[in-house]
This record gives structure tokens, C-alpha cells and sequence, in this order.
């Protein structure tokens, strides 16, 4: 191993759970931190931490010269961009290499290659991977792109070419309505990413979110089987699992080796995940996009395979090659992950950042929470508002989903509202235990479930079970 010292350069459960691994593997860890994140988890458990300026994100964790600046500082030889922020920047990853750091993550020229949609699409069709009907090129005039549409016809998805996370996406099943919204989502595009460019594809009505994780060293590649992610709010997700349950064994073994051609072409290294919408009535799928980076819905695939995806990639970067065979990744049980987020579901879940005053963290048997959370602690307003996430495993579905709704009636977070409630209300729900549902499933079940999600949802001011120890 030829990483000695490991500067993170994130914050939260993330920062959290990469110095834990890197503990694990006897590097020493530096984390950066906002003036806001001073008091973090992340801050206390690292064996350095740097302020490298204010609580906005543009003048810290977006900022690569004090990153650099505290890398140089300190004595690290590597550096670990985790998700969100810097971590699918492939200038970032050229100036930490070229500042002669080790980059935890993937090349400059595979981030670049997978983080334009639109080449992305390109590589994949290359590589034999089925893509959604659409635009082959970028768009950048709306008379370019209707003519598209004309011959794909409606409905349609409007897409931002560079960035994710539900940014710039528009659905437009009339002319009328592709002319008004077009505009618009260049519009959000340039505003979020920077770049107004776009892409048109064709919608798939009911389809599915499946993901294949992969792991590379530059050479070789494995997968390490997929995960369903179809319930989704706002684009966002809220609830991943592992493996799907809407795969046929034929329908997995396509969608996994396809994963693993993509990924070969474009000589992955480290963790990362090639998504895909897929039809269950037709059993056909389509690539979505790769996130060049850890997903924050990993340990569910920890969880059933028994990999440390996290130790793998920091293995990987510091130059070992990759010492898993696929004939050896063997998936166990069934796992479910709920992200427990600072929301108040009572009020159409605002951002509720708050202190912690009191926390009860569940436990027993296949039961995790990877959080940034302590009693005492105040969550900033300046970021996401994730504040941990509540994974369980089990020897099967059913299993894993009582397990989850006993261990959320276990977990107590008092000063602030949490989204708790949705996901008990989830775990409970028939449709969600029989897994009949997909992208746009839980936006209107959300409509009609409104004031009992509102009535479930405790006050923040309520005081709830005594605290225990992160």
C-alpha cells in the first residue's frame, strides 16, 4: 500500500465512513471541514482536520486550491473525493495527480468520457449496451432537438448533458409542451452545471431504476451484481436494495456482464456504478448513466456480497491490482438501505436542520446506520440534508424488510424532524413488500398518503428515549 496519509475531502457520513476504512487499513486520515462542519463527526474521529474556509460549498468543499493547499500542508499523499462536491470533477482529479497526490477514484479521462451524458451514450453503444431511443450527439438549438422528437415521437425526457441528480430533466408528452419546457431546462442545466447543453430520449413509462456495481483496476473488472433504486422522489432517491427483486436470473446475467463490457472499455478503476432504466413487462433495459465515484447507496451491496467496496478502491488506488475473481462474488440474502434525511414530511418535507438533542441508534443482528450524527451535534443548513443511512440485511426480502421496520422503530433522533416516518410507512405498505413499483411510483402515493405521513411525524420539539454513543 503506497498511500500513507488520506486528506477526505467531503463532509458528513461520507468523510465518516472512508476514515473509518482508512483506519482499518493503517492510514492516517486528514479531513478538511467548513467553519460550519468544525464540530462535525468527521472532524473528531480524523486524526488531522483542516479548515479550509467558509460554509458555503464554493468557498470550501468546491474550493481545489485549499484542498491542495491543506493536502500540501499536512503530508498526504492521496486524497478521497467521496460523493457529491469534487468527486466527478476531472479537473480536480488532474490537479490532484498533477500535484503529485494519488486521486482515489478514476481517471481524469474515464470521469470525463462517463460524465458527459451524451458521450457516455456513445461509449455505451460502442461496448453493445442497449441505450434508451434518442439523441446520438449533443443538442444545443430546440429546432435541432424537436426534429429529433419528430421522429421518436412523444412522451420524451429532457436532459442535461453535463451533471445529474435530477437537474435539468423535463418530460414533455405534447409539442406544445416540449417548446415551453426546452428553455427551461437549459436554462437549470447552465445554472447547475455550467453547460446549457441537452439531450432528448425517448420515455419509458413505468420503467425501473437498476444499477450494477463495478469494481476495476485500470485492467480487469468485476461486477459486484445490481440494486434496485426505483423509489424515488423528486428524482431523488429514497430507498435502494440489493439484489433487485424485479430481475429474471436471465435479465441479471445480461445486465451485469453488460456493466462489466462498458466498464472494460473505458479501462475502469476504483468503484462505480452503470445505471439503467429497465421494462419489466418487456424484460428489455436500457443504460442510463456511469457515476464515477462510490454511490451513496453502496453498503447495500456490501451487504450482500461481503465486500468493503470503500477499502477495495483505496486498495486499488494506492496501486494494488484488483484481488477478486468474479467467480467469488456470491450474493447473500437480501439487503435494504433508507436514507434518513433533516425533512419534515409534515411540511412537504422541508429542510429541517436543527440539534440533536437526544439519539437512540438501533442495533442487533444485520442491522448498520452510517451517519455524521452525535447527541449535541448541530446540522448545519448549508448542505444536503442526508443525515445518515439505515441499512439491514436478512435471509430474504420479507425478512429484511420486518427487520427494517424494527429497526426504525428503534431509531430516535430529538431536536429535528427526519423522513422516519416515510420509510415505516413504506416498509409497511403492500405494494412496496410485494415490489410492485417503479420511478414514478411514489410521487402520487406520496399525494395521498400526505396527512397520515404528517400525523406520524413527531414534533422536533418532542422529547423522545435517551441517548447513545456514535
Amino acid at each position: 500500500m503506497t498511500i500513507k496519509k488520506l486528506l477526505i475531502a467531503n463532509r458528513g457520513e461520507i468523510a465518516v465512513r472512508i476514515i473509518r476504512a482508512a483506519r482499518e487499513l493503517g492510514i492516517a486520515t486528514v479531513q478538511v471541514y467548513s467553519k460550519a462542519d468544525k464540530d462535525s463527526l468527521a472532524v473528531r474521529l480524523a486524526d488531522e482536520a483542516v479548515d479550509i474556509g467558509p460554509p458555503q460549498a464554493s468557498k470550501s468543499y468546491l474550493n481545489q486550491a485549499a484542498i491542495l493547499a491543506a493536502a500540501s500542508a499536512t503530508g498526504a499523499d492521496a486524497i478521497h473525493p467521496g460523493y457529491g462536491f469534487l468527486a466527478e470533477n476531472a479537473n480536480f482529479a488532474e490537479a490532484v495527480e498533477a500535484a503529485g497526490l494519488i486521486f482515489v477514484g478514476p481517471t481524469a479521462q474515464s470521469i470525463r468520457l462517463m460524465g458527459d451524458k451524451v458521450a457516455a451514450r456513445e461509449a455505451a453503444a460502442a461496448a453493445g449496451v442497449p441505450t434508451v431511443p434518442g439523441s446520438r450527439g449533443r443538442l444545443d438549438s430546440a429546432e435541432a432537438a424537436f426534429a429529433l422528437v419528430e421522429t421518436t415521437g412523444f412522451p420524451v425526457m429532457i436532459k442535461a448533458a453535463a451533471g445529474g441528480g435530477g437537474r435539468g430533466i423535463r418530460i414533455a408528452r405534447t409539442a406544445e409542451e416540449f417548446h415551453h419546457l426546452m428553455p427551461q431546462a437549459q436554462a437549470e442545466a447552465l445554472a447547475a452545471f455550467g453547460d446549457g447543453g441537452l439531450y432528448v430520449e425517448k420515455l419509458v413509462e413505468g420503467a425501473r431504476h437498476i444499477e450494477v456495481q463495478v469494481l476495476g483496476d485500470g485492467k480487469d473488472v468485476i461486477h459486484c451484481f445490481d440494486r434496485e433504486c426505483s423509489l424515488q422522489r423528486r428524482r431523488q432517491k429514497v430507498w435502494e436494495e440489493a439484489p433487485s427483486p424485479s430481475l429474471t436470473p436471465a435479465v441479471r446475467e445480461q445486465l451485469c456482464a453488460s456493466a462489466v463490457a462498458l466498464a472494460k472499455a473505458v479501462n475502469y478503476r476504483g468503484a462505480g456504478t452503470i445505471e439503467y432504466l429497465y421494462d419489466d413487462r418487456s424484460h428489455e433495459f436500457y443504460f442510463l448513466e456511469m457515476n464515477t465515484r462510490i454511490q451513496v447507496e453502496h453498503p447495500v451491496t456490501e451487504m450482500v456480497t461481503g465486500i468493503d467496496l470503500m477499502i477495495e478502491m483505496i486498495r486499488i488506488a494506492g496501486g494494488e491490482p484488483l484481488r477478486i475473481r468474479q467467480d467469488q462474488v456470491r450474493v447473500k440474502g437480501h439487503a435494504i438501505e433508507v436514507r434518513i434525511n433533516a425533512e419534515d414530511p409534515a411540511k412537504g418535507f422541508l429542510p429541517n436542520p436543527g440539534t440533536v438533542s437526544a439519539l437512540s441508534i438501533p442495533g442487533g443482528e444485520g442491522v448498520r446506520f452510517d451517519s455524521m450524527l452525535y447527541a449535541g451535534y448541530t446540522v448545519p443548513p448549508f448542505y444536503d440534508s442526508l443525515l445518515g443511512k439505515l441499512i439491514v440485511h436478512d435471509k430474504d426480502r420479507p425478512s429484511a424488510i420486518a427487520r427494517l421496520d424494527r429497526a426504525l422503530a428503534e431509531l430516535e433522533v430529538d431536536g429535528l424532524a427526519t423522513t422516519k416516518s416515510l420509510h415505516q410507512a413504506l416498509a409497511r405498505d403492500p405494494d412496496v413488500q410485494a415490489g410492485r413499483f417503479h420511478t414514478a411510483w411514489l410521487e402520487p402515493w406520496l399525494a395521498s398518503h400526505a396527512e397520515a405521513l404528517a400525523a406520524a411525524t413527531p414534533s422536533p420539539s418532542v422529547k423522545l428515549t435517551p441517548t447513545t454513543a456514535p
